[in-house]
């Protein structure tokens, strides 16, 4: 891999009571918007605003509360993002949602359905010209699945949505959707896969950031999570992944830049 390879960092900024790691936080509006300001300026380049907790066991909200939630937040930080190049991008599965945002300012719309629970979602994307996370999830676990199959049929299906309501291929994201429908050891085949999915010859996201497939290796709480969600970042940067979404932001764009120098083509002929 050269080295002009370099991930985008996605701040994770939940507006949410109930979300496992950081529910609560930033209800506040103006809170919201110092995290997002913080997350900038430790090197997010896209800051994912989230409405409602998509959690095992959530409690599901109303188009009209996460629009209350999420548009006054999106409002208030999108100058700031205009100014620094920085996209919003708006964690919905509702199409209400995602028109509100994106009239507001989000340029990417990140479906943990990968638009296949909605037909709205995907002509309003193609509408405003957003951006578009498709992601992998089942609603039933299987441990008699071929987990790789069956992601890349979903990708499939999803990107013949997208290309029919007329969004850009270009336009298009993909994310395995660690933790969503799948076994422990699910997860880990996805982890150690994470290359197949590049024959679509589409950007990769991975959001492993403080889930229980490393709290579960040695009892950890969410928020002691750092380390593990960093190997999860590393392993995501070897395999040529593009985006990771995280909620620590630091941590996560020192350990990408550690390894981008360590894999710096100069500093490998000067060990030669």
């Amino acid at each position: 891999m050269s080295i002009p390879y370099r991930p985008r960092i996605m701040g994770i900024l939940n507006i949410t009571p109930d979300s496992f790691s950081d529910g609560g936080n930033w209800l506040n509006s103006g809170k919201a918007e110092e995290q997002a300001r913080q997350m900038i300026r430790e090197g997010a380049g896209i800051i994912d605003v989230g409405g409602e907790s998509t959690r095992p066991g959530f409690t599901p909200v109303t188009a009209e509360e996460e629009n209350g939630r999420v548009i006054p937040v999106i409002r208030r930080i999108a100058p700031l993002c205009r100014e620094e190049n920085i996209l919003i991008s708006i964690d919905t599965t509702k199409p209400e949602v995602a028109r509100a945002a994106a009239e507001a300012g989000a340029g990417l719309l990140n479906d943990v359905q990968g638009l296949q629970q909605n037909p709205k979602m995907a002509a309003i994307a193609a509408e405003f010209q957003m951006q578009v996370c498709i992601m992998h999830n089942r609603s039933v676990v299987s441990d008699d699945i071929d987990i790789i199959d069956d992601i890349l049929m979903f990708f499939e299906k999803s990107i013949r949505i997208a290309e029919k309501a007329g969004i850009r291929r270009e336009d298009l994201i993909l994310d395995p959707g660690i933790g969503f429908g799948k076994t422990l050891n699910q997860n880990y085949i996805v982890m150690n896969n994470l290359k197949a999915f590049h024959r679509f010859d589409l950007p990769l996201l991975l959001g492993c950031s403080r889930k229980s497939l490393i709290g579960r290796m040695d009892g950890s709480p969410a928020d002691r999570r750092i380390g593990g969600t960093a190997a999860t970042t590393l392993i995501g940067a070897e395999a040529g992944v593009s985006i990771f979404r995280v909620h620590d932001v630091h941590e996560n764009r020192q350990a990408l830049d550690l390894w981008r120098s360590v894999k710096n083509e100069k500093a490998v002929k000067e060990t030669e």
